[in-house]
């Protein structure tokens, strides 16, 4: 086997590009907040650059990419990244090496649980959230990338296909913040005041750098810099650019004029639907894909949330969850073989009904071990830990009573 130098090449920037996203993501969701909650709402992404990427190497690789046990999780082969060297994985991806690969890997890794923490922010403690995300790391994320992509996975089996994270990293993580912010409960004066984002321009910011950087996520995800990373970089594009017009458009028929916020969750969604089926959709389909994913999106964000009056505070679960559902649901309906050869069938407008079932499975197992362990890993550490910050703490804002800093030490107003 033989390493591809412009493959290897393309993949190093690739695993840069999605490396961006999560300090993309810290200002995609710091802007959000109030003024008293931004610091620490970038630090409860910005921190697991450093906690996931070393439990990544010291164990999180092999749980996920390691020999098979069981089809739920990988062995212990690759402990501390042994073994994962310059040979190329034959497995995996015979173009490039080993180490490169396991390193791309490492950045989906290093998002996941950024996004969960969206869910969470403004009322949970940051010495909680630490060990949450390194509890939930090696009990949630190792096993499902393994049952998803790994050798042997139980999911993968089933000939279900997740081009780069539709499962892994949206409906786990989406799911995981719903059932962790139903357990920590509302914040204080929910239902009662308005949460209006505070700076509206780092939501813009973070979220061109997530748009910038989902090109690596998505085109990367082909490990080679051939067609198909090319065909996947494409409809990543196109979805997101539809949805953006797609949520435009409600707004406008709504509320009478477009927001840039509405315009910015808009084109996430559409990079959310089409993780999943990057790879395997053809182009005009990642258009039907956005475009349907801003109203699906808005439904649940506008209704099915204060119906059930659930505080997931920056909408992971209505953006990623439900977005990473139906881009799940939509691979299984418009995936054509002839695009990438690693699909077992044709989707359902093909006239074949195996994927779309594959799919759907693959939802329902994803949604109940993700949606399972979270409960559990929460109810568990409330037995040992306080997870919620206290009320004062609470209302003096977690920039203070989490790391003792002020964002804007000239600001006087209230907040």
């Amino acid at each position: 086997m033989n390493i591809n130098l412009a493959d290897s090449a393309f993949m190093l920037i690739c695993t840069a590009f999605v490396f961006l996203m999560t300090p993309g993501l810290a200002f995609f969701y710091g802007g959000m907040v109030r003024r008293k909650n931004i610091l620490n709402t970038i630090m409860s992404s910005f921190f697991i650059c450093g906690l996931a990427s070393v439990l990544w190497v010291v164990i999180g690789y092999s749980l996920s990419f390691g020999e098979n046990i069981g089809g739920i999780v990988g062995g212990f082969n690759y402990i501390g990244f042994i073994g994962v060297g310059a040979d190329p994985n034959p497995i995996y991806a015979n173009n490039i090496p080993h180490i490169l690969f396991a390193t791309f890997q490492m950045m989906f890794a290093i998002i996941t649980p950024a996004l969960i923490t969206g869910s969470l922010v403004d009322r949970i403690k940051f010495s909680s959230l630490f060990i949450f995300v390194g509890i939930w790391s090696v009990f949630v994320y190792y096993p499902l990338a393994h049952m998803v992509w790994g050798d042997g996975g139980i999911i993968k089996n089933l000939g279900a296909l997740d081009f780069a994270g539709g499962s892994v990293v949206h409906i786990s993580s989406g799911i995981s913040g719903l059932v962790a912010c139903i357990i920590l409960g509302p914040r204080k004066g929910y239902g009662k005041m308005k949460y209006n984002p505070h700076n509206i321009p780092f939501v813009f910011l973070g979220a061109a750098l997530l748009w910038f950087g989902w090109f690596g996520f998505n085109a990367g995800s082909a490990l080679s810099s051939g067609e198909l990373a090319v065909h996947a970089f494409l409809t990543t594009n196109t979805s997101a650019a539809a949805g953006m017009l797609s949520w435009m458009l409600i707004e406008k028929i709504k509320h009478g004029n477009p927001t840039i916020l509405g315009t910015i969750t808009g084109a996430v969604i559409g990079l959310v639907s089409i993780t999943p089926g990057a790879g395997f959709v053809p182009v005009y389909a990642s258009i039907i894909i956005g475009a349907i994913g801003s109203p699906i999106c808005f439904f649940f964000m506008n209704y099915i949330k204060p119906k059930f009056n659930y505080d997931d505070a920056l909408d992971v679960f209505g953006c990623h969850g439900v977005g990473g559902i139906w881009g799940a649901i939509a691979t299984g309906i418009f995936t054509e073989k002839s695009i990438n050869s690693a699909a077992q069938w044709n989707g359902l407008i093909f006239g074949e009904f195996k994927l779309f079932e594959a799919q759907i499975i693959s939802i329902i197992i994803t949604i109940a071990f993700a949606g399972i362990s979270t409960f559990i890993i929460i109810k568990v550490m409330q037995k040992f830990v306080d997870i919620r910050v206290t009320s004062s703490e609470e209302f003096d804002g977690l920039d203070i009573s989490q790391h003792s800093e002020i964002a804007y030490p000239s600001f006087t107003g209230l907040d």
